[in-house]
């Protein structure tokens, strides 16, 4: 029988299954049913210096035909409870039943250092995840797509943190921007995982019968998510995990059964986030998932996600 139990920057962990940052996690009891479920890992919701409200509503609408879950678009806008609230949470939670990520998405690179210098003082074992990522905030660029600022946020939190911490990217769709990024990334020791993806920013969805948008905010412009994303997903991993070999991979994006888990572990993943299916279907996901990779597993004759990571072959 197939064992889902791996490690994670040498910690143990119960299986590779894990929430998406902003899905199920932006309040203490959405937080406290991660906890409580069978996920192997969690992460917070991407956090401000302050709180936010975030964009205007409809800011998220799930895309389904038939009944069945095929995507989501989002212009969520970074809404969040402040960087005090997590770090509350973190203070209180359970490390040892279960590895806790904080997210911080600073609108400025004074209020990640901020934040980062509140987190190190703490003395939490939460692990530090910086957002590079976040698509959804008008007037503010993604610092992943902006290779100088990203060098040198890098070598800011390097300085300031002293410790191990990773990074949410943004999808990259050239070659040489996964070199340029990769190369970026390596000249960093203490950055020892990766998260990628984020959203695919910046789709247009319609309504054909009203002609109209499905989101308000940024004129209907918003990250897409589901099984749009996990092929650009999946090349994103592979692409890291070839290209950054001493760093973690955590994989994100079109995980809605064990076979895309599966495919993000073979890609190079070493954990695996669930976003949209996780929006809809609540923590109760994370067993069907999780017997559904192991059935996939014991079918194939692996005995640990070890067995596969990153074993892709190519043609």
């Amino acid at each position: 029988m197939a064992k889902l139990s791996t490690h994670f920057l040498d910690l143990p962990v119960a299986n590779p299954l894990m929430n998406a940052s902003g899905v199920w996690c932006s309040v203490a009891s959405q937080l406290e049913a991660l906890a409580e479920s069978t996920s192997g890992a969690m992460v917070t919701k991407s956090c401000t210096l302050q709180p936010r409200d975030g964009n205007p509503e409809p800011r998220y609408r799930v895309l389904a035909d038939a009944g069945q879950l095929f995507g989501s678009i989002n212009s969520m806008g970074l809404p969040n409870e402040g960087f005090a609230y997590y770090l509350h949470y973190a203070q209180r939670h359970d490390h040892e039943a279960k590895p806790l990520f904080m997210s911080l998405s600073g609108l400025t690179l004074d209020d990640n250092l901020t934040m980062i210098d509140s987190l190190k003082d703490a003395v939490t074992p939460t692990i530090l995840e910086v957002n590079l990522s976040c698509p959804n905030v008008p007037g503010k660029s993604q610092i992943g797509y902006d290779f100088e600022a990203m060098d040198t946020l890098l070598a800011e939190v390097s300085s300031g943190y002293q410790r191990p911490f990773g990074v949410k990217l943004p999808p990259y769709f050239d070659m040489a921007h996964f070199d340029e990024a990769a190369e970026i990334l390596n000249r960093y020791p203490l950055v020892a995982f990766i998260t990628c993806i984020n959203s695919v920013g910046n789709a247009l969805m319609i309504d054909l019968d009203s002609e109209t948008t499905l989101i308000k905010p940024k004129d209907g412009f918003g990250g897409l998510g589901g099984d749009y994303v996990l092929p650009t997903a999946l090349a994103n991993v592979n692409a890291f995990y070839r290209r950054c070999p001493d760093k973690a991979i955590i994989g994100c994006g079109g995980v809605k059964s064990g076979r895309e888990a599966f495919l993000h572990i073979l890609s190079g993943a070493t954990l695996v986030q669930l976003g949209t299916a996780l929006y809809e279907e609540g923590p109760g996901i994370f067993p069907r998932v999780l017997a559904e990779l192991a059935e996939l597993m014991d079918e194939k004759g692996y005995t640990s996600p070890d067995d596969f990571r990153g074993k892709l072959k190519t043609l």
